[in-house]
């Protein structure tokens, strides 16, 4: 039976139009609006450097289809709801989210659930192909480097051939940043045009000039900086929530994933004082964006949900996940405090 094995799992197989914008126009508002109060880099327009300068890269993409595109959503959103430009704002951000992103973060979590599934069968695979490759480098005199070169090349093909059986190549879990990042980066860009008044006009006026006044509570001007920071603040700290939610789910994490969550971490940090020099229609956007992937964390997290999704059950799932996660909260917060006293 072995040597059958053997043959064959160690058998060989066979083997863009660019628009360009006027200089003289970058920082002023159309139809006498107010000037804004955002950094000379926010305002004036990357189309002052020459093509082969620093900015041509910048002017390709703030001109680029997809980020006009993402300026006809928010225009289309704007326009049908009746909405002032805060609401219209968080209205696109929640229909991109749960339009596009849930339902490629629900695949996410299906493919993962299969790859972790198959987690047994792969062990169990591994513990016969090591016996198997012993017993043929004893056979030919192998060395201890071919017969790890032959077990590691084996094995590559064993499990890629379970992921081509179930239909779940690790791969394909990573469609979501594929589509959800450049969506988030063109949103971004388009409503960077619409707040240095680099976009086109909406019926007559000037979207920079309705975003002056298009605010609420203590950000009344779109245009402007959040002198309070609290935008700014609030989009780091919902990030880092969602960071430390999907740390908590990783037990025995291994180094590299380690080094990971403090990359993003810091990564959370760093977009407060970088949150704090856009403008408020920008960070707006972003603490929405992150608002909406906190929520769809958390929803992917009711069994229920996870049942509807039709996400295959895994030795890790629990029947009360927000008891769990808040009890994992409360022992990690626990835990520091012991260790600072």
């Amino acid at each position: 039976m072995l040597c059958r094995l053997s043959v064959r799992w160690l058998r060989p197989r066979p083997a863009l139009q660019v628009r360009v914008l006027d200089p003289s126009l970058a920082g002023a508002p159309a139809g006498g609006a107010k000037s804004s109060a955002l950094p000379v880099w926010a305002v004036a327009s990357v189309s002052a450097v020459g093509p082969s300068g620093a900015g041509g890269w910048y002017e390709a993409l703030a001109t680029s289809a997809p980020v006009q595109s993402a300026e006809d959503v928010l225009l289309f959103a704007h326009t049908a709801s009746g909405l002032p430009w805060w609401g219209s704002i968080l209205l696109t951000t929640v229909a991109l989210r749960g339009a596009v992103t849930l339902p490629l973060a629900a695949y996410q979590h299906y493919i993962l659930a299969k790859v972790e599934n198959l987690q047994p069968e792969i062990k169990n695979i591994a513990r016969h192909l090591n016996q198997e490759v012993a017993v043929r480098a004893h056979q030919l005199g192998w060395s201890k480097r071919v017969a790890r070169l032959t077990y590691l090349k084996t094995m590559r093909r064993l499990v890629s051939e379970l992921y081509v059986r179930d239909n779940c190549h690790p791969f394909k879990a990573t469609v979501l940043v594929w589509i959800q990042l450049p969506m988030w980066i063109f949103m971004s860009i388009a409503l960077r045009n619409f707040s240095t008044g680099a976009a086109h006009s909406e019926a007559g006026f000037s979207v920079q000039e309705q975003l002056t006044t298009g605010g609420v509570l203590w950000f009344h001007d779109l245009t402007a900086l959040d002198a309070t920071w609290i935008l700014p603040v609030s989009v780091g700290v919902i990030n880092l929530l969602i960071v430390e939610i999907f740390a908590l789910q990783k037990l025995g994490k291994s180094r590299f994933q380690t080094y990971i969550t403090h990359f993003v971490r810091a990564v959370s940090v760093l977009m407060i004082p970088i949150a704090a020099t856009v403008p408020s229609s920008i960070a707006l956007y972003w603490l929405c964006s992150s608002f909406m992937g906190l929520s769809q964390n958390l929803l992917l997290r009711s069994p229920r949900f996870r049942q509807l999704c039709r996400i295959p059950l895994t030795k890790l799932d629990s029947d009360t996940p927000y008891r769990d996660l808040l009890a994992a909260f409360h022992s990690k917060i626990i835990s520091r405090k012991s260790r600072t006293f």
